[in-house]
């Protein structure tokens, strides 16, 4: 992935393919709990975090910001292997406190 994305849509994008990876690393842990069960301990924070974020851009209440998304406390000590997706998660993140990524020429 490169930079930032440059519209709202492609922010809403961000956040909607992360809901679906936090499904699926989900399902892939309630099936194979002996090498995927220390990802369910952080998942179900993950998912309400990101859920609230995307219901904060459909109501449009969602804000940039300075700070670190509430979710980053539950993504920054995980190693990439428990949590394959974390650089679309760094990505929302950087967004967030960036903006999007709007070229002005």
């Amino acid at each position: 992935m490169l930079g930032r994305p440059k519209t709202p849509e492609q922010y809403v994008d961000l956040v909607d393919q992360a809901i679906f990876e936090i499904e699926d690393l989900r399902l892939s842990a309630e099936y194979d709990m002996e090498s995927l069960g220390a990802a369910t301990e952080f998942l179900q924070d993950l998912e309400t975090d990101i859920r609230q974020l995307r219901a904060s851009m459909a109501d449009g209440s969602y804000r940039f910001g300075k700070e670190n998304l509430r979710f980053m406390r539950v993504v920054e000590p995980q190693d990439e292997r428990i949590l394959p997706f974390k650089q679309l998660l760094l990505k929302i993140n950087e967004t967030h406190i960036k903006g999007l990524d709007v070229d002005d020429s």
